[in-house]
C-alpha cells in the first residue's frame, strides 16, 4: 500500500481524506500542524499532500525545508488558486497543486498519477544522453557535465520528455500531460509548464538547452 502524508489543520477535511483514502488502497498519516513535519523521518512515506495555510509554519516554509532533504512528491492544497500561489509552488518544488473546494476523486487521480510516474517498479525505457545530460529513468536521475541535477518530481518528467523528443518542437499541452498529469488546456497550466522550463535551464546551466517555439512550445536543442 501506497504510505501517504497528509499535512492539514482542517481536522474534519484531514478525517474526509483518511477516510476516503484508505479505501482507495493508501496507508494515511495526518498532521496538524507544520511543526511537527521537521520531526517526521520522510523517507517512510511515498507522497505528501500539503496545505499551504497551516498554523506555526506556511506550507511553502515547509516545502523549502522538504525539498532541502528530499524529492518526495508533494501535491498542494490551496484555498487561494491564484498564479502567484501556483507559480511559487512550482518555484519551490511542488508537483502538483490542488485548489480548495476539490473533490476526493480528483485528488486521488493527481496522487495516482505522480506515483505512476515515479515508480521504480514500473517498466522504465531506455538511457537517454543527449550532449552532456544524461538521463536514467530507472534511478529517476539525471547528470549534466558529470553534476547530479536536484530534480522534482515534475521537472524530471517534463525533461525526459524533451529528451526523448530532442531536437523536435514539443507542445506545451504535451509537456503539461508528461510533467503534471493533464492537458495544459487547463486553466493555468500553460504557465505552469513555462515555469518548470525556466528552473530546468537554470539547473542544466545553459539557457539555449531548451529553446523556446513560439506558439507551439519547447525544443531540446540535441546539438
Amino acid at each position: 500500500m501506497r504510505r501517504i502524508l497528509v499535512v492539514e489543520d482542517d481536522l474534519p477535511l484531514a478525517q474526509m481524506l483518511e477516510e476516503y483514502l484508505t479505501p482507495e488502497g493508501f496507508t494515511v498519516t495526518l498532521l496538524h500542524d507544520g511543526a511537527q513535519v521537521a520531526a517526521t523521518t520522510l523517507d517512510a512515506y511515498d507522497l505528501i499532500v500539503l496545505d499551504l495555510m497551516l498554523p506555526n509554519r506556511s506550507g511553502f516554509d515547509l516545502l523549502r525545508d522538504i525539498r532541502k532533504l528530499s524529492n518526495l512528491p508533494v501535491i498542494l492544497l490551496t484555498a487561494r488558486d491564484t498564479e502567484t500561489d501556483r507559480v511559487v509552488g512550482l518555484e519551490l518544488g511542488a508537483d502538483d497543486y490542488v485548489p480548495k473546494p476539490f473533490k476526493p476523486r480528483e485528488l486521488v487521480a493527481r496522487m495516482r498519477a505522480i506515483l505512476r510516474r515515479t515508480s521504480r517498479s514500473n517498466p522504465v525505457s531506455a538511457r537517454l544522453c543527449i550532449g552532456d545530460v544524461e538521463l536514467d529513468p530507472r534511478t529517476r536521475s539525471v547528470t549534466s557535465a558529470g553534476n547530479v541535477l536536484d530534480l522534482t518530481s515534475a521537472e524530471f518528467s517534463l525533461l525526459e520528455r524533451l529528451l526523448q523528443r530532442a531536437g523536435e518542437p514539443v507542445t506545451r499541452d504535451e509537456l503539461a500531460r508528461a510533467a503534471l498529469g493533464r492537458a495544459a488546456t487547463t486553466a493555468g497550466l500553460d504557465r505552469n509548464v513555462d515555469t518548470l522550463v525556466s528552473k530546468l535551464r537554470r539547473k542544466l546551466g545553459r539557457d539555449d538547452a531548451i529553446k523556446t517555439v513560439r506558439n507551439v512550445g519547447y525544443l531540446y536543442a540535441a546539438g
